[in-house]
């Protein structure tokens, strides 16, 4: 039987141009892409991989964290 999990997706501009993603439950896995809604594609199938590899190596899939963003002010 087969369940969903909603994994948390950090997604930042890029210097350059476009955007990365990464989820931090899933070491290793991100990308990026040239618009938003390319790298949303493109982290899910990042995802979709990087657990497929999971379970052929029969490692066991990290559950998914919560993630809370902040905002530190510093003066310099």
């Amino acid at each position: 039987m087969k369940k969903k999990i909603s994994y948390p997706v950090i997604y930042e501009a890029a210097e350059e141009s476009g955007y990365i993603a990464y989820v931090p439950a899933l070491p290793g896995c991100h990308t990026q892409g040239e618009t938003f809604e390319e790298t949303e594609q493109n982290i899910n199938e990042a995802i979709e991989i990087y657990l497929e590899t999971l379970k052929i190596t029969k490692s066991p899939i990290p559950l998914p964290r919560s993630i809370y963003q902040g905002r530190i002010e510093i003066v310099i």
